[in-house]
């Protein structure tokens, strides 16, 4: 288990949740105590490893203050040509610089995670081959990688990948790395790649329909709010807002449902290395009576349909996107913690 931080900083995690202006605002007064456990020192290995690679306007160009409000909510759904992203892009970097790159992401996430982000970048590059762009550009070389503060054993810091229907925002203090908030999904989600059939969230879909048809009519009677998918509630641009719990709560389930219940969650968090999920995962199943279950949209299995878990440190949405044609094709999905969003508890 991870080394934990003094009580006081925990004690923050619980007063509220922190917008980026008040990051941008704080100083970071993380104690000695705050120290890098085994995973984060090879995180840190692995980003020096990085930076290593990088010429001297790459580093400038890749490196933002911690301070900088503006470039750590400057991520989006949206592709080049809606959005200007900032730090250094995947087309530009050599081979070098891409593997170690990618030996920092297998770092900071599982290998599920990092294969996640593989298959979305692949998925642009479908994307690019089948749609009339016009001014929108696709294509896994316009992904951004980018830094906020230094990588340090003691003081926070973040790595920030994405592009086109991704962006990480992994946050490190110390022994502690959070994924929060995260944008995730896709378009297509379901493609052919070398001849093998690819299905970026499969997983995910299988274990939600699963959840909601597990239910008895009565559950399902709390847990189905409308029979129409809806759109991101707090997605790009939300920071520093909540949403009032709805639907199912976990006090409500069976042990069997809980199991499940738990399942589904994991499926996302799970992108997350194993050391650092096993501690998100313990406050969530301590919580998960007061965790809600909430779907919008047909049960039936296969449709274009939204759910949301909503718990007090977790916030998770799936919504389907009818734009592009197919909306079970065309994935938002968001990962939020509402006590930790970008590191806050932790940094406060």
């Amino acid at each position: 288990m991870k080394k934990q931080l003094v009580s006081g900083l925990l004690v923050a995690a619980l007063c509220g949740v922190y917008t980026t202006h008040n990051l941008s605002q704080a100083t970071a007064a993380v104690t000695a105590t705050a120290t890098a456990d085994a995973q984060t020192t090879k995180v840190l290995a692995a980003a020096n490893a990085f930076l290593g690679t990088l010429s001297a306007a790459q580093k400038k160009a890749v490196s933002f203050a911690w301070t900088d409000s503006a470039q750590r909510a400057r991520w989006s759904n949206f592709p080049t040509g809606i959005v200007q992203r900032t730090g250094l892009r995947w087309g530009d970097l050599s081979a070098t610089q891409r593997t170690a790159l990618m030996k920092l992401l297998a770092a900071v996430l599982s290998a599920d995670g990092l294969k996640m982000v593989q298959q979305q970048m692949d998925a642009d590059e479908v994307l690019k081959n089948t749609e009339r762009a016009g001014r929108l550009v696709f294509g896994s070389a316009e992904y951004y990688v980018s830094f906020l503060g230094s990588p340090s054993t003691t003081s926070p810091w973040t790595l920030q990948f994405g592009g086109h229907h991704l962006a990480l925002n992994a946050t490190v203090v110390g022994s502690n790395i959070t994924l929060a908030p995260s944008l995730t999904g896709g378009q297509p989600v379901k493609y052919t790649l070398n001849g093998k059939a690819v299905y970026v969230v499969e997983k995910e879909v299988k274990d939600a329909f699963a959840m909601v048809n597990g239910l008895t009519a009565a559950q399902r009677g709390k847990a189905v709010i409308s029979t129409q998918s809806i759109d991101l509630v707090l997605g790009p641009g939300q920071d520093g807002k909540t949403l009032q719990a709805e639907g199912l709560p976990g006090s409500a389930m069976t042990a069997a449902q809980k199991t499940q219940f738990l399942a589904l969650i994991k499926d996302r968090l799970g992108a997350l290395n194993a050391n650092d999920l096993a501690e998100k995962m313990t406050a969530i199943q301590k919580n998960l009576d007061k965790t809600y279950f909430a779907w919008y949209g047909p049960t039936t299995t296969g449709s274009a349909a939204y759910y949301r878990i909503t718990g007090p440190t977790v916030l998770i949405e799936f919504s389907p996107q009818s734009m592009g044609g197919d909306a079970t094709n065309h994935i938002h999905s968001m990962y939020r913690d509402p006590t930790n969003d970008y590191g806050a508890a932790w940094t406060k």
